[in-house]
């Protein structure tokens, strides 16, 4: 005799099993699990530390003298050198907030954004490395020297500007990371969990099964469950090509 789902061999019933209609599918949530976005979260944070620390460092210090007191000397850090330079390591700030809040399109989007925060951060760093543009007016223009002082030198610091242009490629990986279709493959998986095509799946195993051995015995009873959630009557052993092996037809 060919055991039904819920029976053993011997007629008695089988113990509940964890795989039935009722029981929760706990396997949805692991594609969903593994596409936390971890590193991008962890270059995020590396790249705003970056920004603020560079941010209160000294990037050109500039010597000027006005003819009638002591020649006079002003340091600038990053943020009166470059006044974005803070509120983009901010900006990294609440992105990394902003990674875990959105999902799917909105996540891509979301790494387009930090890639062109990341190339703004690292124009002024490039700038004053490669010595573009007149330093030293720019310099006397941001210390808010007197009208009759002259700048006499200034000097630049390129430590505080490679640690922002660092920063900013930390930060431009992470919004290209953020940009890949990461979720593609979870959502593939979740596909295949969905009850339609998981019911579709297990009618056509029972229905191979029962056309190779005549039985489904050896099939899961999650198979089993599926297949007869889908019409397919996995106890029918029939012969008969498409008798039993289809969709039951409702009632009319």
């Amino acid at each position: 005799m060919t055991a039904t789902p819920g029976e053993d061999d011997t007629g008695n019933p089988a113990p509940a099993d964890v795989d039935g209609p009722t029981a929760p599918d706990t396997t949805a949530g692991t594609p969903a699990q593994a596409a936390k976005p971890i590193v991008p979260v962890v270059l995020l944070a590396l790249a705003a530390a970056g920004l603020w620390a560079a941010s209160r460092m000294t990037w050109v210090t500039v010597h000027s003298a006005d003819g009638l007191t002591e020649p006079r000397t002003d340091d600038l850090n990053g943020g009166v050198w470059f006044g974005a330079l803070t509120p983009l390591a901010l900006v990294l700030v609440a992105s990394i907030a902003a990674v875990f809040a959105v999902k799917g399109v909105l996540r891509q989007l979301l790494g387009v954004v930090i890639s062109v925060v990341a190339a703004a951060a690292a124009v002024p760093g490039f700038a004053l490395a490669v010595g573009a543009g007149n330093t030293a007016d720019r310099a006397g223009t941001l210390a808010e020297l007197p009208v009759r002082a002259v700048v006499s030198g200034a000097d630049t610091h390129l430590g505080p500007a490679i640690l922002s242009i660092l920063a900013a490629i930390l930060a431009l990986a992470a919004g290209i990371l953020l940009t890949r279709r990461t979720g593609e493959r979870a959502e593939l998986s979740g596909k295949y969990d969905n009850p339609v095509f998981r019911r579709a799946d297990a009618s056509a195993a029972v229905n191979k099964q029962n056309a190779e051995t005549g039985t489904a015995a050896p099939l899961s009873d999650r198979v089993l469950w599926d297949a007869l959630d889908a019409g397919t009557d996995p106890t029918d052993t029939s012969d008969t090509p498409g008798t039993g092996h289809g969709p039951v037809e409702e009632n009319k």
